[in-house]
């Protein structure tokens, strides 16, 4: 009984009575914000509304079409670099737009755009390829169906619109981000810095590449006879796009 009531004793001397917090304040730096001088914001800040039937002249008959799957297969030739070096949502795979996909991103960057210090601007053309359709139940045979809507076919790689004017890319991300992840088709978004980066990443990885057995030299060898099992497509862009 004496030796807990030791110990006990002991203990509450060695306690402190009251904590001490010391606060060590360090020298922090922050840096200056960015100049955005050198952007002018145009008169028409939010994204045109595209018409959902192209328009043809009165004595003119809209032609029908194939479905001409080659517009969205592959990568993009010329529409990949952003034109105001800012911001935007590029597509990363292929894909065709309809009326509604238009209306959804005009519809997101008209609540979510601050129009007193951005803009933004289609990178797209309007929908212009028909798709044509038959109505339920008819029999096969009977010609071509009637045009049910019109698309715009888009490529891997091309910029489907940008987002510019004084602000950062924090700031349009989650707008983008939203457009992105409702388009019928792969996208992401993306800034001037990281689509450079992207590039600069694929030339490294090429470059220092130690695997000799790439998916390029596997086909063009026919290597285990696999020109059987390849499209032409695939002797066309080595296994990289669809």
């Amino acid at each position: 009984m004496m030796l807990s009531q030791t110990i006990r004793l002991t203990i509450g001397l060695l306690r402190p009575e009251s904590s001490q917090l010391v606060l060590a304040a360090g020298i922090k730096y922050f840096p200056p914000p960015k100049n955005y001088d050198h952007i002018e914001i145009p008169e028409r800040q939010r994204l045109r509304v595209y018409d959902k039937v192209p328009m043809y002249p009165s004595n003119l008959k809209p032609p029908k079409m194939q479905k001409r799957l080659r517009y969205m297969r592959g990568p993009e030739p010329l529409h990949t670099s952003l034109q105001l070096k800012q911001y935007g949502v590029v597509a990363t795979g292929g894909g065709r737009m309809r009326h509604q996909h238009f209306e959804m991103a005009r519809l997101v960057v008209a609540r979510k755009l601050d129009q007193k210090r951005m803009f933004a601007i289609w990178r797209v053309d309007p929908p212009w390829q028909p798709i044509t359709k038959k109505g339920q139940g008819q029999r096969m045979g009977g010609g071509k169906g009637a045009i049910d809507h019109y698309v715009t076919p888009i490529k891997a790689g091309r910029i489907v619109l940008e987002v510019g004017g004084k602000c950062d890319y924090e700031e349009v991300y989650p707008m983008l981000k939203i457009i992105a992840e409702r388009l019928p088709f792969k996208a992401e978004a993306v800034s001037h810095e990281k689509l450079q980066e992207k590039v600069e990443e694929e030339k490294r990885l090429e470059e220092t590449n130690q695997n000799y057995y790439t998916m390029k030299y596997i086909i063009q060898n026919n290597m285990g006879g696999c020109h059987r099992m390849l499209s032409p497509f695939d002797h066309r862009w080595y296994g990289k796009y669809l």
